[in-house]
């Protein structure tokens, strides 16, 4: 059988990160793929990185993966680095940009933002052919076969999940396990290539949120309101 977990955006809650990986156990689901972004904005961003590679078969670096390893004069985001160590940078820096995979006939693309930048966010609400675009290949997506676009996309970033089909195909955001802003329980989703026609169901996973914010407040974790205002309403800090 092939069932492959799409998980993204873990952003260092790792409450949110266990229960989903016992959910996906439960299913008896052996594959993984995660979308990036396993640090940032909750506490145990290293502790997230020791669980991915433990459990995950492929990962692509999402936008915070890209900036944590540069210089910073930023005290918060200087708090998030002084909390990884020399191997989880070098685990960051090996992180491809995305996963191509052929699977009934079909190419599916994995990444976090964009086919052009991890830094470039599209949303359900932008135009039909920024979303389009998302189909197309770049100068840095890697394929297996570079004649082909993608019959169905999925990728991360915006913390919202959502499905659309058009004429070009399937986009899909598997949305947030560990900061997610449509709902506040963690979602991943899972690709079914068990039968002659992929398909896709989104999941959800309800997790101890007070438990996490307490760790969180007990290591000192900046903007800690912030944080609590995405953990317990899904209000985005930068809304």
């Amino acid at each position: 059988m092939t069932k492959i977990a799409i998980i993204s955006d873990i952003h260092g809650n790792k409450t949110a990160l266990e229960a989903v990986l016992k959910d996906i156990r439960l299913r008896k689901i052996e594959r993984i793929f995660c979308l990036g972004d396993l640090i940032g904005k909750g506490p145990r961003g290293s502790e997230c990185i020791e669980l991915i590679q433990k459990n995950c078969e492929r990962v692509v670096r999402g936008n915070w993966d890209v900036f944590i390893q540069s210089p910073t004069d930023d005290v918060f985001l200087q708090w998030y680095k002084d909390r990884l160590t020399e191997k989880d940078y070098q685990y960051l820096a090996s992180l491809p940009f995305n996963i191509d995979l052929e699977l009934n006939g079909q190419l599916i693309r994995f990444f976090h933002a964009s086919p052009r930048s991890e830094f470039e966010r599209i949303s359900v609400n932008h135009s039909i052919e920024q979303r389009l675009s998302m189909f197309e290949n770049s100068e840095i997506t890697n394929s297996i076969n570079y004649t082909k676009l993608p019959d169905i996309v999925f990728y991360g970033d915006i913390h919202t999940t959502f499905l659309h089909t058009y004429k070009k195909g399937i986009l899909c955001n598997v949305g947030s396990v560990g900061n997610s802003l449509d709902l506040t329980s963690a979602s991943y989703a899972i690709l079914d290539g068990t039968h002659s026609n992929n398909a896709i169901q989104f999941i959800r996973v309800d997790y101890d949120r007070q438990a996490e914010l307490k760790i969180a407040e007990e290591l000192g974790l900046p903007q800690l309101d912030k944080y609590y205002g995405e953990i317990m309403f899904a209000n985005y800090r930068n809304a």
